[in-house]
């Protein structure tokens, strides 16, 4: 078996789906410019099918030409549209049914890697996910909400360590260089809670081990 990726990375976008984040014109370009770039590398643009920062990202993807797919917590379209007032212009939508907490980890364990954006406390749950299931995460700063602070949640608050799986720009081009290295740099744990599990085996270096270690 081996981790190295043969088919076309699929990237996660969550942010803010509402709040002051979405009256930032500087945010909201940013999204479109990340949507643009992810398509324009050819991968595959993945998101919660909401409204806010995510769906602008969608629309600049789509603009690009890329293929997009909305992760949906609704368990159907009337839902998804009456009840949780979202759009429907991705490509294809996965009706969960499961909605926004489940919707989240479905979101994430469907991404070879995450872009945080802007975001609030939802986005704040994405992000604890994506940690604790080590997948590799893109933060893109000076867009608002946690995204500007992740370090002090990580590193002040939860006393956790800055994963070498967690890049950081301002530039969602650079941004997503980074994380491309990342993605082949540290595979994923090969199944549930494995960075609990695999502690023992050193899978991902000193860092990994350290770090659940301490969790305990």
């Amino acid at each position: 078996m081996t981790d190295e990726h043969n088919h076309r990375l699929k990237i996660g976008v969550m942010g803010s789906a509402s709040g002051p984040q979405l009256e930032s014109e500087h945010a909201k370009n940013q999204a479109i410019a990340l949507g643009k770039e992810i398509a324009n590398r050819n991968h595959i643009f993945i998101n919660g099918a909401c409204p806010g920062l995510p769906n602008d990202a969608l629309l600049g993807a789509k603009e690009a030409g890329g293929f997009t797919v909305g992760i949906s917590p609704a368990f159907s379209l009337h839902e998804h549209v009456e009840e949780y007032g979202s759009s429907h212009e991705n490509d294809f939508i996965i009706y969960t049914g499961a909605g926004f907490m489940e919707r989240d980890i479905i979101n994430i364990r469907s991404s070879d890697g995450v872009v945080i954006i802007g975001g609030g406390i939802g986005t704040l749950n994405e992000l604890t996910i994506a940690y604790e299931e080590g997948r590799p995460i893109g933060v893109l700063t000076g867009t608002g909400g946690i995204s500007d602070h992740v370090p002090h949640i990580v590193e002040d608050l939860c006393v956790r360590k800055i994963a070498p799986n967690m890049v950081f720009d301002d530039d969602p081009i650079k941004l997503l260089d980074k994380l491309e290295v990342a993605i082949k740099a540290y595979p994923l744990p090969i199944h549930e809670d494995g960075r609990v599990i695999d502690k023992k085996f050193c899978r991902r270096g000193d860092w990994w081990c350290q770090d659940t270690e301490r969790k305990g």
